[in-house]
């Protein structure tokens, strides 16, 4: 029981949500939110993602009956991202904060549903390269988790960027990924009516949760969502 003189507070994640949140709008982002019932359009067509590609199998995501009408649970944030662009309110800097969905087993480090933040940056060629990427991530992890924070970042593949990157943060010994990220791929343009003459930028994709867990030193994603009051009051 809780007595009447015990008060609540902020989720950890919530917590991390709103530090994250301030310190991108402080580099001049603006923060968006968009719905978590989503189309399979704005999902995964327009962000390049072919029928064919395993993100589509029933395994990574929770499709809506009946399945022909196209709906599903957002299985990331860069669905927000698509939004935003497509308003084509350029040049445009937002981030995203907000709850994907992803039908997979759970374990200390993966949940069916977990918090995800994603990134945007459009502006007229020349002004958005790689090194501004590269400079954006790495003030944002050293103002999230200290300044002797070490960031790398290494080649890979992503449908909705080229060239894509993996962004890896040392953490104790060990390098562990923290975000996905690249140059906006011209038919995501396409798709959000947008000239790739006119416009470039660039776009990363993180997991809050994994964020939160390297922040306050938890080694089981499951905690955040147990609701374990001996958990919770530690924050």
């Amino acid at each position: 029981m809780v007595s009447p003189e015990q008060k609540g507070h902020i989720h950890p994640l919530t917590q991390t949500i709103w530090e994250a949140s301030k310190i991108f709008e402080k580099m001049g982002f603006s923060v968006a939110s968009g719905p978590e019932v989503e189309t399979e359009f704005n999902n995964f067509d327009a962000l390049n993602v072919p029928a064919n590609h395993p993100a589509r199998a029933m395994q990574d995501t929770f499709w809506l009956k009946p399945k022909d009408k196209g709906m599903l649970l957002r299985t990331h944030m860069t669905a927000v991202s698509l939004r935003e662009l497509a308003k084509k309110q350029l040049p445009l800097r937002v981030v995203s904060p907000g709850r994907v969905f992803r039908n997979e087993a759970t374990d200390a480090t993966h949940e069916a549903q977990f918090y995800q933040f994603d990134g945007l940056a459009i502006d007229k060629p020349g002004k958005i390269t790689m090194a501004d990427l590269k400079g954006t991530l790495e003030h944002f992890y050293k103002e999230l988790f200290g300044k002797d924070i070490e960031m790398r970042m290494r080649a890979s593949f992503f449908p909705f960027v080229e060239p894509g990157v993996e962004v890896d943060i040392k953490w104790g010994d060990r390098w562990l990924e923290v975000c996905g990220a690249g140059m906006l791929h011209p038919n995501v343009f396409k798709a959000a009516g947008v000239d790739t003459n006119e416009w470039q930028g660039f776009a990363f994709g993180s997991t809050i949760d994994r964020l939160a867990m390297i922040k306050y030193g938890i080694e089981d994603i499951r905690h955040f969502y147990a609701g374990d009051l001996r958990f919770l009051e530690q924050f």
